[in-house]
Formats: structure tokens, C-alpha cells, sequence
């Protein structure tokens, strides 16, 4: 039993990056990671990605383009507000307009710029870079 299907995905999609891997498999699928994957497509830290059936939760194989430097997902998952996202860019990206937070807000699972451009907080995520 996974207790974080999110950060089990996202170590994965690393660690296959660091190897230096072309394509990664993920199980389970869900559809708040097929959400995070779609975002950082999106951001062109990753290829496409597809889901197959396998009668067992599924699987979602995702293509690597080696553009991720690092990536994790954040523990606890801290809240913030409209104008408070500054502080959390210091802490988990390493410079100023350099990667992404993922944001979980009213709207749905958006990226930190596009939060600040709609004013709203939510809870943090995940990051990318």
C-alpha cells in the first residue's frame, strides 16, 4: 500500500532522470498525478505521456526530456496566500522566475505564476526546476 502515490510518482520520474532515461513507468495512475504530469508538460520539463490499462489501477508511461533538475513534492503541504508565494519560491526553487511550485487552489491544481495572475492562495504542492 503507497501512503503518497504523488511523491512515490515524482521520485520515480527523477531518479529516471538522473540515470539518464528516456521513459519512465508510473502505477498507479490517478488523476491528480495524470493533473501534475499535464502541468509540467505544459512547462516542458516533461514529453508526452500516456495511460494504459493493465486491470490493476493502471499504468502512465511518461517521456523524458532531461530537463528536470531536481523535483519533489511538499511535506507537509503548507498553505498560503495570494501575495505569500514569494516565500516559498526562496525556499524550494533556486532563484527568482526559475521553476515551478504546483498549487492546489479552489480552481483546481495550477502553477504558482499562474496563481499570482488570478490572485488566489491555496496549498502547496509540488516543486520542479
Amino acid at each position: 500500500m503507497f501512503n503518497d502515490p504523488l511523491a512515490a510518482a515524482i521520485a520515480k520520474i527523477y531518479n529516471a532522470e538522473r540515470v539518464g532515461k528516456r521513459e519512465v513507468e508510473i502505477k498507479p495512475a490517478s488523476r491528480l498525478i495524470k493533473t501534475v504530469l499535464g502541468i509540467l508538460q505544459n512547462h516542458r520539463y516533461l514529453g508526452g505521456f500516456a495511460e494504459k490499462e493493465d486491470g490493476r489501477g493502471n499504468l502512465l508511461t511518461v517521456q523524458l526530456l532531461g530537463n528536470i533538475n531536481k523535483c519533489g513534492v511538499i511535506k507537509p503541504r503548507f498553505s498560503t496566500k495570494r501575495d505569500g508565494f514569494e516565500k516559498w519560491e526562496k525556499r524550494f526553487l533556486p532563484a527568482k522566475d526559475f521553476g515551478v511550485l504546483l498549487v492546489s487552489t479552489s480552481r483546481g491544481l495550477m502553477s504558482h505564476s499562474e496563481a499570482k495572475e488570478k490572485q488566489i492562495g491555496g496549498k502547496l504542492v509540488a516543486y520542479c526546476y
